[in-house]
């Protein structure tokens, strides 16, 4: 009759000094190392060979979890499983439940006390939902240098600060994934000694970068993109029409739109100033909005491929490059600046805050509690009334 094995207790595991494999019974071991360190070991047969399971170190795995991590592998085993296969196939599901896009909400989440304000934390986040919205869905643990390398290299050398940024998070929340056990091997988005390998030299930021159309261009240029059936085309006249950023239209909102006051808010969160802007809904842009809400499907006034996705941060600028024109779709904002500064007499405040532009010092602005938005309404009336070919401005 064989004997029973003697278990260990807490203590005895806790002072064992002895190097080798000490039995609690039923496969399970604790194994001390010459060095001294301890580690536990779940011991099995399969398929006539002796396997050896690592459960962890005593440091970090008490006896008693070490029971229960051995009675669930012997509950593996009787379900004819091999429970090192088992726990391998389990991790490797567990990591492709974790995409990038959850894990950003995880990692600003943490840096929460790090953030200046609500506003540089959803800047944090929204760049990498526009930009990096490739990467959305994509187990983090599968993200390789090509894929950032699809992020970057369209905006590398346009779009360069921004770039940057873009960059800089990626290599974060890559950094943190690993840190966090969901990723090995190196960071694919590290600038020094791998993508500067891969990508050229940054151009820096200078005034008049954007590359814009000639004010008196535009009408014939809006004529031929009303002609073109895409939402990336109805997404740049609404832009152009009122002289907006790209983002703050690809984050564009049907819950933000009060088509009887016919006006545009814009949170504080999405705009580069941090403040609420208000946009004037004329009734050029209030045309573009009926045409996006005949195929409205979700919360975004221009939506993407993907579902509840924003149509895609290049999507406007690939319209411009099929149209074969060169100018960005920032630089209408310019176009719109030159014409109000020559061919209209609206005062340069009204102009400067329909782009949305502080304006004043902090005295100033104090003292100035409205938006002007009747005024600016006036303006982007005569701005549309232009565009659509009317060249003599109404006041």
């Amino acid at each position: 009759m064989a004997c029973a094995v003697k278990k260990l207790s807490a203590r005895a595991a806790a002072t064992l000094t002895a190097p080798g494999r000490h039995s609690d019974g039923d496969g399970l071991y604790l194994v001390v190392d010459a060095s001294g360190a301890r580690r536990w070991l779940f011991l099995f047969r399969w398929q006539g060979k002796l396997k050896e399971m690592g459960l962890g170190g005593l440091s970090a795995v008490s006896l008693s979890e070490a029971r229960e991590k051995a009675a669930a592998a012997r509950q593996i085993l009787k379900g004819g499983k091999n429970p090192i296969e088992h726990r391998r196939t389990a991790k490797e599901e567990r990591l492709a439940a974790v995409t990038f896009g959850v894990f950003v909400d995880e990692v600003v989440k943490s840096l929460s006390q790090v953030f200046r304000n609500d506003k540089h934390k959803a800047q944090w986040s929204s760049t990498l939902t526009t930009y990096a919205s490739s990467l959305w869905d994509k187990p983090i643990n599968e993200i390789g240098t090509d894929d950032v390398l699809n992020v970057l290299t369209p905006i590398w050398q346009t779009k360069s600060e921004t770039a940057s940024r873009v960059r800089g998070r990626i290599e974060r929340v890559l950094d943190a994934a690993k840190a966090k056990g969901l990723r090995t091997g190196e960071n694919p988005a590290l600038w020094r000694g791998h993508l500067d390998k891969l990508l050229p030299a940054r151009r820096k930021l200078t005034r008049g970068h954007h590359a814009a159309m000639p004010f008196d261009e535009v009408p014939a240029f809006m004529a031929d993109l009303r002609s073109r059936d895409a939402m990336a085309g109805l997404a740049l006249q609404f832009c152009i029409l009122n002289a907006s950023r790209s983002g703050e239209v690809l984050g564009a909102r049907w819950s933000e739109i009060d088509r009887k006051m016919k006006v545009w808010t814009i949170p504080a969160t999405r705009m580069k100033a941090g403040i609420e802007h208000r946009v004037p809904l004329t009734d050029a842009a209030l045309s573009v909005l009926d045409q996006t809400e005949v195929v409205r499907r979700g919360e975004y006034v221009f939506p993407g491929q993907k579902p509840d996705r924003p149509l895609s941060i290049m999507a406007m600028e690939m319209m411009l490059r099929r149209m074969k024109v060169e100018v960005t779709v920032h630089g209408f904002r310019s176009s719109f600046r030159d014409w109000a500064g020559e061919c209209t007499a609206f005062p340069r405040e009204i102009a400067e805050t329909a782009l949305a532009h502080v304006v004043g010092d902090a005295t100033e602005r104090a003292y100035r509690r409205g938006d002007a938005l009747e005024k600016r309404r006036a303006l982007m009336e005569a701005w549309g009334a232009f565009i659509y070919g009317n060249k003599k401005v109404a006041r």
